[in-house]
């Protein structure tokens, strides 16, 4: 498997008792969607390797969880802080304008008079927004801050994102009269 086809699940924190139970952290908006894992896969260096799960138990963000190879503390503690991956194929379908930031990359923002701003490079989280790296035809890269409320339409299809723009903010980074 490789890592550009998987998301984060999250990571391991550390091993939990002696019997090759691992306690794990689930950076997802929904850790109770994963209850019921069959497998996960266990970054080691830069290969994934597919592990198998006996049993978990989800709690809040964090889990337990036995892995069928791996049977005791020793073994377990070998794989502390290693991260936890899922095939992309695993995410939920978003609904509406919902939409995951992996599958944003390279659309055109579209500016609520209708005008293309550019394409998105890179998207930075930001606290409770969103920072949508945005490059123009020109090269220029303008950072644009996201939140839902900003969004007007997303056409995947089109691979489009209308958003709104406050005023005199591209104008910021295109408009060489701003420079001192």
């Amino acid at each position: 498997m490789n890592i550009d086809d998987c998301y984060q699940l999250g990571y391991i924190i550390k091993p939990h008792g002696l019997k090759g139970e691992l306690q794990l952290l689930l950076d997802v908006d929904s850790p109770e969607d994963y209850q019921n894992l069959e497998s996960v896969f266990v970054r080691q260096g830069q290969q994934l390797v597919p592990f198998f799960i006996e049993y978990i138990n989800v709690r809040s963000e964090k889990a337990i969880v036995a892995f069928d190879e791996i049977q005791d503390f020793e073994q377990a503690k070998t794989l502390k802080g290693a991260e936890l991956y899922l095939p992309l194929s695993a995410l939920p379908e978003p609904s509406g304008d919902q939409f995951y930031l992996h599958e944003i990359d390279s659309f055109q923002v579209i500016s609520q008079s209708g005008q293309s701003v550019g394409c998105i490079k890179n998207v930075i989280e930001s606290g409770p927004q969103l920072i949508l790296v945005v490059e123009n035809v020109g090269g220029i890269e303008i950072l644009l801050p996201y939140t839902e409320s900003l969004l007007i339409k997303l056409d995947r299809e089109a691979k489009e994102m209308h958003i709104n723009i406050a005023d005199g903010l591209i104008d910021v980074y295109t408009n060489p009269e701003n420079e001192d």
